[in-house]
């Protein structure tokens, strides 16, 4: 499974910090930026299980950032 967020992230090390907690959190996610793109995209991938999309947004808000399900 594979979910796109929106985000408003734009440095790389912030980026880094936020997917450092995402593996953290949730072990069999594996989770990547792209910075270069207009939507500064949040990209999670999961092999096994789902994704919760609302507890990925809860975490990047608690850290001060934005993401939303990109459709």
């Amino acid at each position: 499974m594979v979910e796109v967020f929106k985000t408003n992230v734009t440095e790389p090390h912030h980026a880094n910090m936020i997917v450092e907690r995402i593996h953290h959190a949730y072990t069999n996610y594996k989770a990547n930026f792209d910075l270069e793109d207009c939507d500064n995209i949040l990209r999670i991938k999961c092999h096994e299980g789902n994704i919760s999309p609302s507890c990925l947004i809860e975490l990047l808000k608690n850290l001060g950032f934005y993401a939303e399900v990109l459709t």
